[in-house]
Parts: C-alpha cells; sequence; structure tokens
C-alpha cells in the first residue's frame, strides 16, 4: 500500500475516530479516576467489583463512541420509533414484566432481563425534541399540551412499576426539552400550584414505602435502627469525614458495613467520610464542569432540535448528581438514583455512555460561528 494510500485510508477513518469533545472527555474520565479510587475502598471485601466496573467503564466508552457518530440528522429519524418501541415495552412490561423486590420493573426477553424504563431517559427527551422541531413554526399551547401527554403517558407507566428515581429523571429530561421550547413562566406557576393542589390526593395513593421513605425524610429518629437507619448512617458518615475526611481506605461508616449500598447509591457518604469537605467540594466542582460544558454545548447547538436535546441531557447530568447527593445528605427522599459516573453499576453506565456520546455527537456538528 503506497503513502498517499495509507492516508487516504486514514482521512477517511479519522471523522469515526476522532469523535470525542476534548473537555467532556477530560472531566468524565476525571469522574471515572475518582471512582475507582472510591470503590476500591467501599468494595474492600466484596471480591470481583473493581473487574466488573473496569468492564462497565470499558463498555459506556463503546457506547459513548457509538453514539457520537450517530448525527443530528440521524437522531430525528430514530426519535419516533424509540420513543414507540419503549413505551410499547413499558407496556409489555405493565401487563407481563418480571418481579423482583416487590417491583414489575424488567422484561425477559431470551435469556436476559431488560429494564425498558431505562430507555426513556434519552427517548422522552429526544422526542419532544423532534416534536417541537417539526412544529417550531406553529407553536400553540395545544401543542405544549400535546407534549406533555407525550411525556407524561410513560411517566405514568414507570411511576406504576414502581419506580420513581427514573420517573424523576424522565420528568426532569422532558420538562427540560418543554420549557427551552418556550414555555411561560405563567403556565410553570400554575403548574406547580396544580402540583401543590394535587399532593394530598397522591399522598392517598402512594405506596407504604414511599409514605415511610417521606417521613423518614423528616425525621428519621423516629425509627432509628428500622427505616431511617440508612439516612442516618449516611449523614454520620458525611460528617464524620470534616474537613478534610479520615483517609483513603480508613473510613469506618463504610468498613464496618453502617453504609448501605455503599458501592451504588450511597457511594456519596463513603467517598465524603474519606475525603472530607474538600474533596466534596472537588466533586462538585467537576460535576460543575461536566453541566457548564453541557449547557456551552446546548448554547452551540446548530438547530432547534438539537439545542433542546442537548439542554435535557445537561439536566439529565444535573438531576442525577443532585437527587443522589440529596438524598444520601438528607434533604431529598431516598429513590434509587445513583451518583453519575461514580456508582458501581452497568445499566445507570451505559445511558450515561449513551447520553454523553450524543451530546459530543451535537458539539461535532456545530455551526461555526462567524466573527
Amino acid at each position: 500500500m503506497s503513502i498517499n494510500e495509507r492516508r487516504s485510508l486514514w482521512r477517511r477513518a479519522k471523522p469515526y475516530l476522532t469523535v470525542f469533545d476534548g473537555p467532556l472527555l477530560v472531566i468524565i474520565m476525571m469522574l471515572f479516576a475518582t471512582s475507582l479510587v472510591t470503590l476500591y475502598s467501599a468494595s474492600i471485601g466484596i471480591p470481583g467489583k473493581i473487574e466488573d466496573h473496569l468492564r462497565n467503564i470499558a463498555l459506556c466508552f463503546f457506547v459513548m463512541w457509538v453514539a457520537a457518530n450517530i448525527t443530528p440528522q440521524m437522531m430525528m429519524r430514530i426519535a419516533v420509533p424509540a420513543y414507540t418501541i419503549s413505551v410499547m415495552l413499558l407496556i409489555a412490561v405493565a401487563l407481563f414484566g418480571t418481579i423482583k423486590l416487590g417491583a414489575r420493573r424488567w422484561l425477559h426477553i431470551g435469556v436476559i432481563d431488560i429494564q425498558p424504563s431505562e430507555f426513556l431517559k434519552i427517548a422522552a427527551p429526544l422526542m419532544l425534541a423532534w416534536f417541537f422541531q417539526h412544529n417550531a413554526g406553529t407553536l400553540r399551547w395545544q401543542s405544549f399540551l400535546i407534549a406533555a401527554v407525550l411525556l407524561f403517558a410513560p411517566v405514568y407507566l414507570i411511576a406504576r412499576q414502581p419506580d420513581l428515581g427514573t420517573s424523576l429523571l424522565v420528568v426532569a429530561a422532558g420538562f427540560t426539552v418543554i420549557f427551552l421550547a418556550g414555555l411561560s413562566w405563567r403556565v410553570m406557576l400554575g403548574v406547580v400550584l396544580a402540583v401543590a393542589c394535587y399532593a394530598p390526593i397522591a399522598w392517598s395513593h402512594m405506596h407504604d414505602y414511599q409514605r415511610d421513605r417521606v417521613m423518614m425524610l423528616i425525621d428519621p429518629t423516629k425509627d432509628p435502627l428500622g427505616k431511617g437507619f440508612h439516612i442516618i448512617q449516611s449523614i454520620i458518615g458525611i460528617g464524620s469525614g470534616g474537613m478534610t475526611g479520615k483517609g483513603w481506605t480508613h473510613g469506618t461508616q463504610a468498613h464496618l458495613d453502617f453504609v448501605p449500598e455503599r458501592t451504588t447509591d450511597f457511594i456519596f457518604a463513603v467517598y465524603s467520610e474519606e475525603f472530607g469537605l474538600i474533596g466534596n467540594l472537588i466533586l462538585m466542582l467537576m460535576y460543575l464542569l461536566l453541566i457548564g460544558r453541557g449547557m456551552m454545548i446546548a448554547a452551540n447547538a446548530p438547530n432547534f432540535f438539537t439545542r433542546l436535546f442537548a439542554g435535557a441531557i445537561t439536566m439529565i447530568f444535573f438531576t442525577y448528581a443532585f437527587v443522589n447527593m440529596g438524598m444520601v445528605s438528607g434533604i431529598v427522599p431516598v429513590v434509587g438514583v445513583p451518583l453519575p459516573f461514580l456508582s458501581y453499576g452497568g445499566t445507570a453506565l451505559l445511558t450515561l455512555g449513551i447520553a454523553s456520546g450524543l451530546l459530543m455527537s451535537i458539539q461535532r456538528h456545530r455551526k461555526l460561528v462567524q466573527t
């Protein structure tokens, strides 16, 4: 093969290989490095966690690369089929899904169980962004009403499983699209008032364990050895870290098995105990950089569709981080949301990888700003 042919081959392959956004990739790699350090400490005595997490990280980068090669035009073409198939899978879960730990969230296909609600974190905002792009020139109040139906139909199915954590993430991403499309502040205020008025009715329809989580948020000391145990121990872990922390692998709350789910949903308590307030500020700075980069990509997006979708992905990152840190520190109810790019787990990491890749694709296809 001649030199010219080799150069030509690289020129053809380069657009598919150099698809990662540099700043976003660096931030994600910093979070993964923090994850490996924290998980090593949290998983002492639990063999295989680090190896599995490294495999999940590699798979995350692979799906990120695949998603980064999807053009915005292709995103628009797959929006309706992805949303339709995801909702149909949710209906299938409601009819004959697999029940685990009292929740019907999984669908058995072949030799694996899938959780279709995870798909809606991407499919719902993608569908809404397509809808508003398709009707960009004729947006009226009826358009926002249809968008609300498109959002809350799958959210209702997810909440019935029940899976409040995933439904919250889908609502946050979908509502971001609706808001960025031009929803007025007066309508938003009316929605907030309507939700507040509906709260007493919603309370009566909640499951017992959901009501318990809200009550334990208000006062976990009412049942310190039962339902309030998890929140109390995680708060103790965060507080005992002090300013600089107890040091890596020296956290007593985690290593004495006081912190529940210390490798997944409550890994923030392990991190806080070992690295303290200074470590928390550094971690929050990394998440602020992640969210800030997402907002920058959204602001520079090439069209209305990609601007809405990039904003929704950024909101997914924010909601993941805020809800997880909030529930571990006792300011929001425990809803089972992992800490993005830090918690151990495959499904959520794949979702975040796809979302990051799509964000990188939007950045790569942005229009050049003329000066």
